[in-house]
């Protein structure tokens, strides 16, 4: 059986492509708020580690079912390496970052993605940034220092996550711009979760976690936490993903930024934790030029959007 198509749109299904964006917004806000729930019971290296073999167990079972070992098939085995270690490293600084600060502001700030992916890519693919694009980088990160407030003690060294993260996460995608044409992004989901588990796994190991011994003792609903979150982000990119392939990616890019309106929302009610002010004017500020950065970066390639490439998600 086929795999169904996604990249090229076969056909359009505006609507459809905007819901399932939204929704996987909607995962990946919750996820950040469950892991940082989870993460005052828990270790969250193990928590981290579960995340990612869930989603390399599920996409092993359904790439075998529905397309048999052609599914599996990759062209560039490094290219499916260092994409996976990159996200790892991403989703890293997203399961400890929101430790240490609200789930809103971090997600805000990490979306800087876009911005950096302009700035990244004129300064080692050597392409020609306009005025406008360089305008939407000051912007983002004007909107950036608002959230942050340096000097006010508000995040302090915590801040440095999300910048983090949303550095290894415009690098991967100017890395892997001119690479992911020929591979099918569910393979690709795939070898996402087989290298952040081949990662993470030995680093567990040799952590002074007692693994067996903390799952045994972990009620249900820590273990329950733990399954949702690796659904969670395994869901949320397959629902991206399916939704690059139904809408055209200048109108699903902003509805990503739907993820800081939901993190918001979370946060009030898990952690009763609401940004003040001059936050929501930084993740306003970050969320209008990132959008626009993002819709920039899309137009620019004068091609149909490849869903390994654009998917400006992270966790």
């Amino acid at each position: 059986m086929k795999l169904p198509a996604a990249g090229p749109l076969a056909h359009q299904r505006p609507l459809l492509g905007v819901t399932l964006i939204a929704l996987a917004a909607t995962c990946f806000a919750t996820m950040d708020s469950t892991s940082r729930y989870l993460g005052g019971f828990v270790p969250v290296l193990l928590f981290f580690w579960a995340r990612y073999c869930f989603q390399a167990t599920v996409m092993a079972v359904w790439l075998a079912l529905r397309g048999g070992r052609a599914a599996f098939a990759t062209a560039h085995p490094r290219f499916q390496f260092v994409r996976g270690a990159l996200l790892a490293a991403t989703s890293a600084m997203s399961f400890y970052g929101v430790q240490q600060m609200p789930v809103p502001e971090f997600t805000a700030i990490n979306m800087l993605t876009p911005l950096l992916v302009i700035v990244l890519a004129g300064w080692w693919l050597h392409e020609k940034v306009s005025r406008l694009r360089w305008a939407l980088v000051a912007g983002g990160f004007v909107g950036a220092l608002i959230v942050i407030r340096p000097g006010s003690g508000v995040f302090g060294w915590a801040v440095l996550f999300p910048l983090a993260g949303a550095f290894f996460y415009a690098s991967f995608q100017v890395l892997t711009r001119r690479l992911s044409g020929s591979e099918s992004p569910y393979a690709t989901h795939f070898y996402t979760g087989l290298t952040g588990t081949l990662i993470l796994t030995p680093v567990l190991l040799a952590s002074p976690i007692p693994v067996l011994a903390t799952l045994q003792a972990a009620p249900a609903w820590q273990i329950g936490l733990m399954l949702a979150i690796g659904a969670l982000g395994t869901v949320g990119h397959l629902f991206l993903i399916l939704a690059l392939g139904l809408a055209p990616t200048a109108t699903l890019m902003p509805f990503v930024y739907l993820q800081i309106a939901v993190a918001t929302i979370a946060g009030w009610l898990i952690f009763h934790q609401v940004p003040d002010g001059w936050a929501f004017v930084g993740m306003g500020v970050i969320a209008a030029c990132g959008a626009a950065g993002a819709w920039l970066n899309v137009r620019s390639t004068g091609k149909p959007a490849d869903p390994v490439v654009v998917d400006t998600i992270a966790d």
